[in-house]
């Protein structure tokens, strides 16, 4: 039997002795490196620190600043706190209801955390920054422990998480990995790093009515930069989880239970009819404003633009007002002027790329009575045309503009402000795994970006993730600085869509294999619809937000 293992770093072969921790391979290489190691990729799989080296291969290491090391840092953010939760209040309470803390979504590079009680949030946020300080000096290991299903229960069992024992209670595993920290336990979906120390930036404090547990952002190892607050983002994504709580579904085990109890239908009709009397809100607010000719709508990809758009139309309608839909994308620079980004590749997603002056010229038109022959730009060509489409503006007639440049102040530079009605949609998800392990807004995105590219373009999952980081570049310097400029923020993201889209996306999923640079995403996601118990398509209403990725929308997207 080898008592050494050969594997390719870079461009050396080492050998190593086998069973050597990647933590102390690792360690040889970090000076090479800017940023911290906190992961390893071996042939093509993600391996934590503390695992052994066994076998030969081609090793990678992953680092802090790239979305996966990202993860990692998070995870173990998140066990850490909670862990420093436990030592320093009293969460068995003489109430008999066991303190929960509930990790419930992201602001910008902050966790926002609930908790099922009243607490006294400067006291608790100062406390719990402490014990993390604390638990951090003390270089204390993450075990991670192997358990049979009937053992794990037994675990969440006697530390009364009642939501991992909902969560597990539809698996069909036969064991489960439970990590463990200086006599606690808990169970995360995902790597973690090998040891306390590993966390060298973070920051507690309280925030509305829980606390906000501040990381570095991707891509900066270093500090966990100045929380800028997102008051609108946090009331939008706090009203959802609101809302999801007073129909008793806060993760994916209650939403399982609901499937099995045989109640999505009534779920499905409620969620729908909420996000309807949002958009009647919205309509009833335009309607209301004096002056309001420009309805202007920005988001991310895959929000559901589209079909949001086409809803709030019909409200606008009700309300007595006549509105004509324009795209942003029209409006584009003809190609030869089209700037290129880093790749060379033509950049539609800059400002420069949009011809501003004539939106405001042909806008101003409209203001002032005047019939605007207005453009259709076509993308095979690259050029502008004019097929005979005039538009002009009678006293109730309106403008719903659609584009990712609709929030910025420069694509709407000459219009008065009064005119102007900003609406920001994204798909903000509030449901998560259980109560620490949440599930980012840009996996759902992601989810129906992939489903819709292949249903209406045949995209490959391959071509949606290779496309996705320039996606999130592009929404990062176009989009999400000018969120809190909204007059209203919707939030697109249904309860039940991942119980729905499960099906259509594992196909694609499956289809990436292990040697393909998309393998290691594609195998998270898997993993993470494994937790989702599917939902036939079918009691999809036709004109949901839904319907935009899967197919069959009344309005034909």
């Amino acid at each position: 039997m080898a008592e050494t293992v050969k594997v390719r770093i870079g461009e050396k072969l080492k050998e190593y002795p086998i069973g050597i921790l990647l933590e102390r391979v690792a360690d040889e290489y970090q000076e090479e490196y800017d940023h911290e190691i906190v992961g390893c990729v071996l042939n093509g799989k993600l391996k934590e620190l503390i695992r052994p080296l066994e076998k030969d291969g081609t090793l990678e290491f992953v680092r802090i600043t790239s979305p996966i090391g990202r993860r990692i840092y998070e995870r173990t953010a998140i066990m850490v706190m909670v862990k420093a939760i436990h030592q320093a209040l009293d969460v068995d309470g003489p109430d008999g209801e066991r303190l929960r803390a509930i990790v419930d979504f992201a602001i910008g590079n902050g966790l926002y955390v609930h908790f099922n009680k009243p607490l006294d949030l400067q006291d608790v946020a100062a406390k719990v920054q402490e014990q993390m300080e604390a638990i951090v000096r003390a270089k204390l290991p993450l075990m991670k422990l192997a358990y049979t299903m009937e053992e794990a229960m037994e675990v969440f069992d006697k530390q009364r998480m009642e939501d991992k024992k909902q969560l597990f209670r539809f698996r069909r595993n036969s064991a489960v990995n439970i990590y463990y920290l200086d006599g606690y336990f808990d169970y995360f979906y995902g790597a973690m790093l090998p040891n306390t120390s590993y966390l060298k930036e973070f920051e507690v404090r309280p925030y509305e009515e829980g606390l906000l547990l501040i990381l570095p952002a991707i891509g900066d190892a270093h500090a966990a930069k100045e929380f800028v607050p997102r008051p609108k983002l946090f009331h939008t994504l706090d009203q959802t989880s609101k809302w999801n709580q007073t129909f008793f579904i806060q993760n994916v085990g209650d939403l399982n239970r609901m499937i099995c109890d045989g109640r999505m239908n009534d779920l499905i009709l409620m969620q729908e009819a909420e996000q309807e009397r949002r958009i009647g809100e919205i309509a009833k607010q335009i309607a209301g404003r004096k002056g309001v000719k420009f309805i202007l709508i920005a988001g991310p990809s895959s929000s559901g633009k589209t079909t949001f758009s086409y809803r709030l139309s019909i409200q606008l309608r009700t309300q007595g007002l006549i509105p004509h839909p324009i795209g942003l994308d029209d409006y584009f620079v003809e190609r030869e002027h089209t700037p290129r980004d880093a790749d060379g590749n033509y950049d539609y997603e800059c400002m420069e790329a949009m011809d501003a002056k004539l939106f405001n010229d042909h806008c101003l038109m409209l203001l002032d009575g005047k019939e605007v022959d207005m453009p259709t730009y076509n993308f095979k060509t690259g050029k502008r045309e004019y097929n005979g489409k005039k538009l002009k503006l009678g006293p109730d007639d309106v403008l719903v503009i659609e584009g990712i440049h609709g929030l910025d102040p420069k694509m709407t530079y000459a219009l008065p402000d009064e005119s102007k009605y900003k609406i920001y949609i994204s798909a903000l998800t509030t449901i998560n795994i259980d109560d620490h392990n949440r599930i980012p807004t840009t996996d759902a995105r992601l989810l129906r970006r992939m489903v819709r590219d292949h249903r209406t373009r045949g995209a490959s999952a391959q071509r949606t993730f290779s496309m996705w980081p320039s996606v999130r570049r592009g929404e990062e310097l176009y989009i999400f600085p000018f969120q809190e400029e909204a007059d209203f923020m919707f939030n697109s993201a249904l309860i039940y869509e991942l119980a729905v889209m499960k099906q259509y996306a594992e196909p694609l999923l499956f289809s990436i294999r292990k040697e393909d640079p998309e393998y290691l995403e594609a195998k998270r996601l898997l993993k993470f619809l494994e937790y989702f118990l599917g939902v036939n398509p079918e009691v999809v209403p036709q004109n949901s937000i839904c319907r935009e990725f899967i197919g069959g929308s009344y309005f034909a997207v």
